[in-house]
């Protein structure tokens, strides 16, 4: 299992997979076991945004066991957040946030 961390800008955290946009995040989805997935809302001027990743696991069904939304985009969050939570399996845990720095230490076996 991987872990993807959706952005455009920010640095990918140690131990995560990077996509620099939605497709690429969309393949990775298709294509991969996903432990957990962080998303980003705007990915650049003009490109797809985190929420039509969030469509597309909505889509396919190929939830990752947990979410975060680390975007700092109120209204992309909150859409994407409305969208995820009124489909997601019972067994996927979704945080309207980004991951704190705690549980990054604990992915990375510190």
């Amino acid at each position: 299992m991987i872990h993807v961390y959706l952005d455009d800008y920010r640095s990918c955290p140690r131990g995560f997979v990077l996509a620099r946009s939605a497709e690429e995040c969309k393949l990775l989805i298709d294509h991969e076991d996903i432990d957990i997935l962080s998303l980003d809302y705007d990915l650049g001027w003009g490109h797809d945004t985190g929420y039509e990743v969030a469509r597309h696991l909505v889509e396919t069904g190929r939830y990752p066991k947990r979410i975060y939304l680390h975007t700092s985009s109120v209204s992309g969050k909150l859409q994407m957040y409305h969208l995820l939570s009124s489909h997601i399996p019972d067994n996927v845990k979704l945080y309207n946030g980004p991951m704190s720095d705690f549980e990054n230490d604990n992915e990375r076996g510190r």
